[in-house]
């Protein structure tokens, strides 16, 4: 119960005990009564209204300042990965293609950490029960090394951000061999 839940309630209550008995004094005594306990539910009644509205208010500042700030966390991860690659660009003059390699791996590892970090992962369903809610056929392929309905190939991985479908996972799906192309 809020404050202000607390002298509404007080206010009800203490008008309740404070009012006169019925029949008990002159009707201009009973009116004044009655209107300054008007007058008390109208306070009330307006301080009620103004916490509603100042909470409606804050919400919507809190909304807004996670809308706007809600990716600085993975902004902050994603800045190693960006250095990683401006370091790779500046030393690509006169380095062989091994260290190039080795320099993509070593970026990829740092975004696939910071991924993690921040709660993203990948979807490989290579081999899997093809998952309409996961995957997006890209092409179906007639195969006997797996059963159908199952993911042949994976054309392009798909992320999930904390068990929220993100990108779905493309991917080519096997189906039986047809019997009268003879295989």
């Amino acid at each position: 119960m809020t404050e202000t839940d607390s002298q509404v309630a007080g206010t009800a209550a203490g008008t309740e005990e404070s009012a006169p008995p019925a029949g008990a004094g002159t009707p201009e005594e009973r009116l004044a009564a009655a209107e300054a306990r008007a007058s008390e539910n109208w306070a009330a009644y307006l301080r009620a209204v103004a916490e509603l509205d100042n909470y409606r208010k804050r919400a919507a500042r809190e909304v807004e300042g996670a809308r706007q700030f809600g990716a600085e966390r993975l902004a902050a991860e994603l800045l190693p990965v960006l250095d990683s690659l401006g370091l790779a660009l500046s030393a690509a003059n006169g380095a062989d293609a091994a260290t190039l390699v080795e320099g993509q791996r070593a970026t990829l590892r740092l975004l696939l950490k910071a991924f993690e970090r921040a709660g993203i992962s990948e979807i490989d369903p290579s081999g899997q029960p093809f998952d309409p809610q996961l995957h997006e056929a890209m092409a179906i392929q007639p195969t006997a090394e797996l059963a159908p309905d199952t993911v042949l190939q994976v054309a392009q991985k798909g992320y999930v951000l904390n068990g929220r479908l993100l990108r779905p996972a493309r991917v080519i799906v096997a189906r039986a061999p047809d019997p009268a192309a003879g295989g």
